[in-house]
């Protein structure tokens, strides 16, 4: 009897099942990718984590002044720093993993062109990292009903539901981005773009009941008008009501948009050793 184990030979996609074991297998990779992708945001830094915070905060502040004070829209019955701040969270976590996810892949191109894993590890790496960013950020909100006196309601209890939405969300268009950006460079000018113009058609800086009721399914097809809405619906309680037949379509097009994320960049994986 030979003393030789039979060797393991691991091959890219050979079938759905075997991709996705390689996933679990892999997963060391993946708590690597996104350690390092942290210390390195923070590395050198002169205020470190504070960065996180530094953003949603002056956004806030420019939203609070030309919404609140100056244009004088309704804010729910709540203060509007709150009502603002609840909505940066969601859509900074989702700005900043476009961003990240469209360069992950090119930021790695040599760990990717020279060793087979599951290409899927790196975007949610970087998914992984932008969610620690919306955690430091929930320190703030926390500080703004401290300083508000503001207490939430049960509602609160379903937060973790809204946050699964949009990191859904987020994975989904980040999939996208990442192999749309191998495939065609251009689009490393075009998520910039993508981020600025979505921040001022989502309800960031107001309330949706603002919307007129017969164009509030339509202003639904953004996927993130739902997720924002279920995090002050959530969050901020009282007199903030949830748009259902808004939200739903907002939380199926969050689906559509996952499945088929994951869908093209499966299509395209075993190309990008090749084109990057």
């Amino acid at each position: 009897m030979s003393n030789y184990s039979k060797p393991l030979v691991i091959e890219a996609g050979r079938s759905e099942r075997q991709y996705w074991q390689d996933l679990w297998r892999y997963r060391e990779l993946f708590y690597f990718l996104a350690w390092r992708d942290i210390l390195v945001r923070y590395k050198q830094t002169a205020i470190g984590v504070a960065w996180a915070l530094i953003r949603p905060v002056l956004t806030m502040i420019v939203f609070t002044v030309v919404f609140g004070g100056l244009a004088k829209l309704p804010s729910d019955g709540v203060p509007y720093p709150i009502l603002v701040f609840s909505a940066m969270l969601p859509w900074q976590f989702f700005a900043n993993a476009l961003s990240e996810c469209s360069n992950s892949l090119i930021s790695n191109a040599n760990l990717i062109s020279k060793v087979y894993f599951p290409r899927l590890v790196v975007p949610t790496s970087a998914v992984i990292v932008s969610f620690v960013d919306f955690l430091i950020s929930g320190i703030v909100l926390l500080a703004l009903m401290a300083w508000y006196d503001f207490v939430p309601s049960w509602r609160i209890l379903t937060l973790p539901g809204f946050i699964l939405i949009a990191f859904i969300a987020a994975m989904g268009a980040g999939l996208w981005l990442a192999a749309l950006n191998v495939k065609y460079r251009d689009f490393r000018y075009i998520v910039p773009f993508i981020i600025q113009f979505g921040l001022y058609v989502s309800p960031v800086g107001f309330s949706s009941s603002i919307v007129p009721e017969a164009w509030r399914w339509l202003y639904s097809l953004n996927p993130m008008v739902g997720v924002i809405d279920g995090f002050r619906w959530a969050i901020l309680g009282g007199q903030t009501q949830l748009y259902l037949p808004g939200f739903f379509l907002s939380t199926g097009l969050v689906v559509l948009l996952f499945a088929g994320g994951v869908h093209y960049f499966r299509a395209y994986e075993r190309t990008f050793a090749d084109v990057i």
